[in-house]
């Protein structure tokens, strides 16, 4: 009879199996695969401190973050040239801003790509998911082998993915109802990190609820198209400002880009404002259900 693992491993194992299937692939430059295996490190991250301590955790965890953000500096530049080719195709006309913007960008991919591939090579997948299921077991009470549904390992999830609910509360509330991209910003990082907390959470109670992480899943999406435009338009004022700046035919069709994105940016602020009154609910819901104060 097979013996059941332990709730730490368990809940590393899980995190693992993605980062793993990914990794290789992200290896080579494929864009799903980047963007899979940087989602699959940041929920590992966020796995990591609740099942395991110490100075070997920790260890794992900086190893975690420096592919996080080896994959993110790459992820961020497929972004821009998605976005690019979607506004391309939208032209009536090919848009010699939009190529001239797409070319340095590429060429900046092709750089951070070769960055990216050297930390993923520091990684021996096999030996790395050998040492975090190991911290995770030792870290776990001798002789418990409890089921997925262990209660204490619950209330300390629930518990930080009420840590999470506060820290986003307290974004919403800086950002305020103005338009100010870095607020924005800083709650976008704030609904990322309370959704992973919160996946956790289900995944311990098994639970089915779903609907609190759609919520959170649709004002990510929101936030992170608002952040992606913002980021392209940095981009195109500093090509406007550097040695190589365009012709003055090209200056004008990228200014005429950077006001529809700045447009396209207010519209979805606007649709983000219609979800304020939802995550303040949700966060004041996840606060109750942690008890943070107990």
């Amino acid at each position: 009879m097979m013996t059941a693992p332990h709730p730490s491993e368990w809940l590393i194992r899980q995190r693992l199996v993605a980062l793993t299937k990914h990794l290789p692939s992200a290896r080579t430059g494929d864009v799903t695969a980047i963007h899979q295996a940087r989602v699959a490190t940041r929920r590992l991250r966020e796995a990591m401190p609740l099942v395991a301590h110490g100075r070997k955790a920790r260890k794992l965890s900086r190893r975690i973050r420096d592919l996080t953000r080896a994959l993110g500096s790459v992820r961020e530049l497929d972004v821009a040239l998605l976005t690019l080719d979607e506004l391309q195709a939208e032209a009536a006309e090919p848009n010699s801003g939009i190529a001239s913007l797409h070319q340095i960008v590429a060429d900046e991919r092709q750089r951070l790509c070769a960055d990216m591939v050297r930390q993923i090579e520091r990684v021996n997948i096999q030996k790395f998911e050998k040492k975090a299921l190991a911290v995770a077991q030792h870290d776990q009470p001798e002789g418990s082998r409890a089921s997925r549904r262990d209660p204490g390992r619950l209330v300390e999830a629930s518990r930080r993915a009420a840590r999470r609910a506060i820290a986003l509360q307290a974004a919403v509330e800086n950002a305020g109802g103005i338009y100010l991209p870095d607020r924005l910003h800083q709650v976008r990082i704030a609904v990322k990190k309370l959704r992973y907390a919160m996946e956790i959470a289900k995944d311990i109670s098994r639970s089915r609820a779903i609907a609190r992480l759609r919520t959170l899943k649709t004002v990510q999406d929101l936030l992170g198209r608002m952040h992606d435009f913002e980021v392209l338009i940095m981009r195109i004022r500093a090509l406007q400002g550097s040695d190589h700046a365009p012709t003055l035919r090209v200056s004008a069709e990228l200014d005429r880009l950077v006001r529809r994105l700045e447009t396209e940016c207010r519209q979805l602020h606007v649709r983000y404002m219609g979800y304020k009154a939802a995550l303040q609910e949700l966060c004041e819901y996840v606060t109750a259900r942690g008890d943070v104060a107990a």
